[in-house]
């Protein structure tokens, strides 16, 4: 009876050290929440300062270079600012709190949120998601054990939520003013000419990804000595959605019709080739035939 007693006394008082240790974090919390927002009203954002400040971002060549992505959904090409965009956006509009956060680890699953906040206008953006421990590649399924693994799994995905939050509670003007600058930074890089930056372009598609440039041309729709700069900062998007994992090769490119009519060449031939072998052999046969029927006409005759 005592030890029961005992074990009914230390049972609560192990729930209340937990919930002092929850109440502590909650407090915690709260109290850097207050912190925040305090900040905000005393330190208030000047827009037009916040402008400048994106603008004079996206004149940098790195940013321009991964601010935009492009894939293919349908019969249409999606295209919007990256991650790395509306990172350096929250970052220059000030006053918002963005990330993304574990909430819960259980077997063979991650819950996650990614949220953007912003303090000053108390406006908000969350959104809560189920991250699978598993890798789906084209050789098959990888169920993910290493812990660093699962992390990067919840980052990845969390990072297009991310990107989404953050641009629900960024104007939409500021948002477009941003990409119009990185796409003239694009257009503006004059220490090359066009002609050769395709070129490099090229180079790194067929390094990385086995892309030729048949096979781009044939995805504009037309040869690439009348590729303009937008097709350039095209590229630059495909290039980047392809690197990241947010598109596959054959969403964009497929085999050239050169190539396919080399292909076919090369079938019509050897079937050329071995059509021509045996008609060889049909008129072998047959003269083979012929002589033996003219050999054996005198003998008959001879017999007679």
């Amino acid at each position: 009876m005592s030890n029961d007693l005992a074990n009914e006394f230390a049972i609560q008082q192990s729930n209340q050290g937990n919930s002092v240790m929850a109440n502590t974090a909650v407090s915690r919390e709260m109290e850097e929440v207050k912190g925040q927002i305090f900040m905000a009203k005393q330190f208030p954002r000047n827009p037009f300062e916040a402008e400048k400040r994106i603008i004079d971002s996206c004149k940098r060549r790195s940013l321009a270079s991964t601010a935009m992505y492009s894939y293919p959904r349908g019969k249409t090409n999606v295209q919007g600012p990256s991650i790395r965009l509306a990172e350096v956006l929250a970052q220059n509009w000030g006053n918002i709190s963005f990330g993304v956060k574990e909430l819960e680890q259980r077997p063979g699953e991650s819950v996650a949120m990614a949220y953007a906040w912003d303090v000053e206008t108390n406006t908000r953006q969350e959104k809560i998601f189920t991250v699978p421990h598993l890798r789906y590649t084209k050789y098959g399924t990888t169920k993910l054990e290493d812990p660093r693994d699962i992390y990067e799994m919840v980052a990845n995905n969390g990072s297009r939520r991310l990107r989404a939050c953050i641009l629900g509670v960024i104007p939409g003007d500021i948002v477009e003013l941003a990409i119009e600058e990185c796409n003239k930074t694009l257009a503006g890089e004059n220490a090359s000419p066009l002609k050769d930056r395709l070129s490099r372009a090229f180079t790194s598609f067929k390094e990385n990804f086995d892309v030729t440039q048949e096979m781009i041309e044939d995805y504009f729709g037309y040869k690439s000595h009348d590729f303009s700069e937008k097709n350039f900062s095209d590229l630059i998007g495909i290039f980047n959605s392809l690197k990241d994992g947010n598109a596959k090769v054959k969403d964009y490119f497929v085999k050239t019709s050169s190539e396919s009519k080399s292909k076919n060449d090369i079938e019509k031939e050897f079937v050329d080739k071995k059509e021509s072998s045996q008609e060889e052999k049909q008129k072998g046969s047959t003269a083979v035939k012929s002589k033996v029927d003219d050999n054996d006409g005198p003998q008959q005759e001879e017999l007679l």
